[in-house]
């Protein structure tokens, strides 16, 4: 009954502000709702904004000025929070683990474009939001486009497409300086400077970042910077060419979750991940990453009717995480015990550690994720007639990952042996008399978990340990777009077809390409060299894609629009999807995932005022879906494949700005949606060193989707309380959301929760600048709530005692309590 009545309470507000603000008068200043802040841009033709084709999507926009007005010092992903038919969550406390989930589908599964260019993971579609941290200054404007999207490449869009549009080379002289403070000893400093452009029409912008803090959770220290330089040339009217280069080396120490239970005996703030040598804070959990981005632009103006825009760009990626590895000892209270590893390493013969069965010995090793990516967007568009244009492109990317763990600390020891049972070329072990074909890895050296370490450490084959592999993914794509648009109709198509070709390097599983079935001379029982350096490599795969789309825009009255769109994917499967079980064996059972969209809306428009509805329904099949747990320190994983999913729902927004005499804004939305699993799914667990715990074939239909919330309303209100200060506040209220345990029959839900946003913004004049002063206090009333459950213990089936209904052996994380941050900007 209580939901019932949030529920009510947030649509009467929304219907209230909806009819209020519908019935006002119209003598105001005409505002585009869709206009985006002044941005000088090249390579715009690759974007694919909404506001790019003029049949409508479900679409919201976040401009620059916002992002920089609300971000404060959480991750890029909160500018989003308020927007319909979206959840961010994963919020541990540490720096840059949230995740977004966009209709119920996660971040793997939603297109992340940045200046055109794809940044989700190859290999599995991932997003790992601390490698972005530097998105927080360079963003000039972030566009969600829920559902089919206007994207023209063959992306992972089945939740939506996010477009990041970073700053590009400015042709105004000027820049900022910026100082931020926050909960948790948390400093940032910001300086950035354009030359502006010159006579000859070069001109360069840059950027440079430095923030620390100690994390909002227990143990979660963190540390990074952000470096961004864009030079422009305009050589004349028909070509511009801009150059930019942007990173975010970062380290960060990271807090899992952990029962109800537990947070209840040491508080929402406790973290089980580190603990004391003597004096010195050691951790067992750090993330450490860099990937830079360089990215070269350049339109070419054809003719009148003609253009072509082209990105070339590259990416390499470098560092890791860290855990722990052998026999780890804890105090009382479950933080690590380091005094008594550095005694029980003591102990150890000579130093030598062995991972064996129980041996009383303990590393924290390092696993590690390098890679180098190259691509290339290319766009044609061209005008057929007044009312036809036509769009040509291509996208090609070809990507090499390598995946391994190092010694990241001995920890007293002197070297670290491990002993690996190896695999014939049928993937089966090897097994002659009691100990099989296995060889020796023997580890004497380590490197620091840090991103500067990790982007120039050239390592070694023979120091890897547990495991050792490479992969190579290739691509590529045509796509092609048709629009026709007249004063009241507008019908567009959109198609595009893509080749991607896997294969996978393996230095650790197998001997050599003769051991087959036993019959090779080294099946002896014989220790083998510890590494090899070309690997093993497995069979290639191709696998043939596409997708299509089409939809039609009509007038309705002065003031209204209406669409209609449907779109269908043939999805290729993730590398990760491909290879059984992390070996060379190919997944028989891996087929393309289809997706099937359907949705119309209407969007409404007067100059103070606008509204849209929007109506999806999104049907997926043959997808693969995962979740992961902790359990005594080890991460367990949950894999189901063959599942199929049906998303559909209904979203509103609106925004209104009232009458000149009236100093405020009102804006909200709604999103009501309706997420399940059909039919029946292979689930398989296993553990991080990748071994296989079991296999087994359930049923999930009519299984309720986890992850995010399927009910979700918010209201925001801006005041101008004089001249040059203003007040704003968003309210957010969750219903519906589910543990994220994958596919299953039966899930838990976990109760409702509102959260309240507010912020204070002051603007001084200094000499010939201005100084912003800006505070944002979020969660103001420091509101209780369980943010995100990764198991669904029915009550009673666990401890048997209940927090606001749910069993305190679930595990999971509370949301972060009240924080602040206070920004000071002085633009020059």
């Amino acid at each position: 009954m209580k939901n019932i009545t949030h529920k009510l309470f947030f649509v009467v507000l929304l219907l209230m502000g909806t009819t209020i603000y519908a019935q006002e008068s119209t003598e105001t200043e005409p505002m585009d709702l869709e206009e985006l802040e002044e941005v000088l841009l090249v390579g715009g033709g690759v974007i694919d904004l909404a506001e790019d084709r003029k049949t409508p999507v479900a679409v919201s926009t976040i401009t620059g000025e916002e992002i920089q007005k609300k971000i404060g010092t959480q991750d890029i992903t909160m500018t989003l929070a308020n927007t319909p038919s979206i959840y961010v969550a994963g919020q541990s406390g540490a720096f840059g683990d949230t995740r977004i989930a966009v209709r119920g589908f996660d971040q793997s599964n939603t297109a992340f474009m940045l200046n055109g260019q794809p940044i989700n993971g190859m290999e599995d579609g991932k997003m790992y939001w601390s490698n972005w941290s530097g998105m927080n200054d360079i963003a000039n404007v972030v566009q969600i486009q829920r559902g089919l999207g206007a994207s023209k490449l063959a992306i992972s869009s089945v939740g939506g497409t996010v477009n990041f549009v970073m700053r590009s080379t400015s042709k105004q002289q000027g820049g900022f300086a910026y100082a931020g403070f926050a909960n948790d000893n948390y400093l940032k400093t910001t300086f950035s400077y354009d030359t502006g452009e010159n006579d000859n029409g070069w001109s360069t912008s840059m950027l440079l970042t430095h923030w620390q803090g100690d994390g909002y959770a227990e143990g979660t220290f963190g540390q990074g910077q952000t470096y961004f330089f864009s030079l422009g040339y305009k050589m004349n009217e028909k070509h511009n060419f801009n150059f930019l280069m942007t990173g975010a080396p970062q380290w960060h120490d990271q807090n899992f979750s952990k029962s109800i239970a537990t947070y209840l005996d040491y508080g929402r703030k406790y973290n089980n991940n580190y603990g004391y040598y003597g004096d010195t804070y050691l951790t067992e959990r750090r993330n450490f990453y860099h990937k830079p981005v360089f990215n070269l632009n350049w339109d070419f103006n054809i003719s009148d009717k003609s253009n072509l825009s082209t990105v070339l760009y590259a990416s390499t990626g470098n560092g890791g995480g860290t855990g722990g590895r052998g026999n780890r000892q804890r105090t009382e209270d479950g933080y690590i015990d380091y005094d008594a590893i550095y005694d029980q390493n003591a102990a150890v013969p000579a130093g030598a550690g062995v991972y064996f069965g129980s041996n009383d010995n303990y590393i924290t090793r390092a696993s590690m994720n390098m890679h180098n990516w190259l691509g290339a967007v290319s766009n044609y568009e061209t005008k057929l007639s007044d009312n036809l244009s036509f769009n040509l492109g291509v996208d090609l990317r070809t990507y090499y990952g390598e995946h391994f763990r190092i010694v990241e600390n001995f920890h007293g020891l002197s070297s670290w042996q491990e002993n690996i049972r190896l695999r014939d070329q049928n993937n089966n072990h090897q097994t002659y008399g009691s100990f099989g074909t296995y060889k020796f890895v023997l580890a004497t050296e380590s490197m620091g978990a840090n991103p500067w370490e990790a982007t120039f450490n050239n390592f070694s084959q023979d120091q890897k340990i547990a495991y050792s592999n490479d992969e190579r993914i290739n691509y590529g794509g045509l796509f092609t777009q048709l629009e026709y648009v007249n004063d009241d109709f507008s019908a567009f198509f959109q198609g595009s077809v893509s080749k991607t070709m896997y294969q996978r390097w393996d230095h650790y599983q197998y001997a050599d390409d003769s051991l087959i079935d036993g019959s090779s001379s080294q099946s002896t029982g014989e220790a083998l060299p510890a590494g090899i350096t070309d690997g093993v490599k497995s069979d290639k795969v191709d696998n043939f894609g596409f997708n299509a789309k089409a939809g039609v825009g009509f007038g309705v009255g002065e003031n209204g629009q209406a669409y209609v769109n449907a779109g269908y994917y043939s999805r290729a499967p993730y590398f990760d999807n491909i290879y059984l079980n992390y070996t060379n064996q190919i997944n028989p059972n891996t087929s393309n995932e289809t997706i099937i969209g359907l949705e119309a809306g209407y969007v409404y428009e007067v100059p103070n005022f606008s509204a849209r509805v929007d109506l999806y329904r999104t049907s997926w099949a043959d997808r693969v879906t995962s979740s992961f747990y902790v359990d005594n320190d080890v991460v367990f994983y949950n894999i189901s494949e063959g599942v199929s999913q049906l998303h559909q729902g209904v979203e509103l927004t609106f925004f209104a700005k009232p009458q000149e005499n009236v100093p405020y804004t009102l804006k909200g939305f709604l999103s009501l949606g309706d997420w399940i699993y059909e039919g029946d799914a292979i689930s398989r667990l296993q553990d991080e060193d990748q071994n296989i715990i079991s296999t087994e074939t359930v049923d999930v239909d009519g299984g309720k989707v986890g992850d995010a919330a399927q009910f979700s309303a918010g209201l925001g209100l801006d005041v101008d309380l004089a001249e040059r200060l203003s007040f704003d506040s968003d309210i957010r209220f969750y219903d519906e959301l589910y543990a994220n345990v994958g596919a299953v029959k039966e899930n838990l839900e976990l109760p409702s929760y509102h959260v309240v946003d507010m912020g204070l913004s002051f603007k001084m004049f200094v000499n010939d600048g201005t100084l912003d002063i800006r505070l944002n206090v979020n969660n103001v009333f420091d509101n209780v709530y369980i943010s995100e459950l990764r198991s669904a213990i029915a009550a009673g089936e666990g401890t048997g005692v209940l927090y606001d209904g749910i069993d305190t052996a679930n595990q999971g994380y509370f949301g972060l309590g009240r924080t602040w941050n206070v920004g000071l900007r002085y633009n020059f």
